[in-house]
């Protein structure tokens, strides 16, 4: 299929029929050839009165434009196509890609990550993240999925939308966890250290977390309980996976983050007092008078077992630990990551 835009028209070139009952586009699959026919079609008996008028050219004499999937919407500015199997091409990167072939990592300004379920994609597109592909079942489109569409339209002129039934896309690792809608996104640049650090009043470091689910609560922690940015080591797991962004709720778009190269104690350079949420004989309480009314603090929280190694809590201005009952001595590193936020929250 090719598409041609002059102005408001477009002229699409493909093997198509089309339905006067119901408002939808067809390829048709088989091979006998047609002379060409133009169908000029108002769009606002179709698509309604803010869509342009379209042309739509049925033609069998260009052999190179053969396509054999059905094309069962068009609203101007985005393909609807509708898939019979997982191999399509088109969406690998929904079914085959992993984690670090999204990131690609030899490109980084190529790389993309997925967001899954209405609520997470409509979150990120707000946040002005950019849309390359969606994911649907079919009745998404009129349904959960119709304004995330229109979102997309806002956003991005040439946007493919694959959809199927909901039999074939359950196939898909976790897809009946996404309520039937992903979304494939570029990944932005990330910020610098200074950017995050620069206006902000509360940060925490992410020191080796390498759950996927841990690091998405602790981004909806922070974006709820008032963290200005996210400072992350490079052993810790990327945000933007999908499961952490699913788990965070889209709160991965909402608070800036960055990865953190250098040591813990240049975060002094910037004005911060660091605290190491730690177990060691020298630790205060978290609501210490004194920590609690830091102007500037930075949360440094371990990973899950170890916790902080000893380097980097030996680098930190106050060490804080949780009271607690039960005897009970540790928290998930999540669970304490919202505990410290809420209490080291600014005064």
């Amino acid at each position: 299929m090719r598409t041609i835009q002059r102005k408001k028209l477009f002229f699409f070139y493909c093997r198509v029929k089309v339905s006067s009952a119901k408002p939808m586009i067809q390829i048709n699959e088989n091979n006998t050839k047609k002379k060409v026919i133009f169908l000029l079609l108002s769009s606002e008996s179709i698509f309604g009165e803010d869509n342009d008028t379209i042309i739509i050219g049925i033609s069998y004499d260009y052999e190179d434009f053969f396509v054999p999937l059905r094309l069962i919407q068009y609203n101007c500015r985005m393909t609807i196509i509708e898939i019979t199997s997982l191999d399509h091409p088109g969406i690998a990167l929904f079914s085959t890609l992993t984690e670090a072939q999204l990131r690609h990592r030899i490109e980084p300004e190529k790389g993309i990550f997925i967001a899954e379920s209405p609520k997470v994609i409509r979150v990120a597109l707000s946040a002005g993240y950019q849309p390359l592909a969606l994911l649907c079942e079919k009745k998404h489109i009129e349904g959960d999925a119709n304004d995330i569409i229109k979102m997309c339209e806002e956003q991005q002129s040439d946007f493919p939308i694959y959809t199927g039934e909901r039999e074939l896309l359950s196939a898909l690792t976790g897809y009946t966890l996404t309520r039937g809608v992903l979304c494939a996104m570029r990944r932005p640049a990330p910020p610098t250290v200074e950017e995050v650090c620069k206006e902000a009043r509360r940060v925490v470091v992410i020191h080796g977390v390498v759950d996927t689910t841990n690091i998405g609560a602790i981004f909806r922690s922070a974006a709820a309980l008032g963290i200005d940015g996210v400072l992350l080591t490079r052993d810790s797991c990327d945000p933007y996976n999908r499961r952490a962004v699913r788990v965070s709720m889209g709160s991965v778009f909402l608070v800036p983050w960055t990865w953190l190269d250098e040591s813990v104690n240049t975060l002094h350079q910037r004005g911060f007092k660091t605290v190491a949420m730690a177990l060691t004989d020298d630790s205060v309480s978290i609501d210490d008078e004194e920590l609690i009314h830091e102007e500037r603090l930075a949360i440094v929280m371990g990973t899950e077992g170890d916790g902080l190694p000893h380097e980097v809590v030996a680098q930190t201005d106050y060490v804080a630990r949780i009271p607690m009952s039960h005897q009970v001595d540790s928290l998930n590193v999540a669970a304490a990551a919202a505990v410290a936020f809420w209490e080291l929250r600014e005064r």
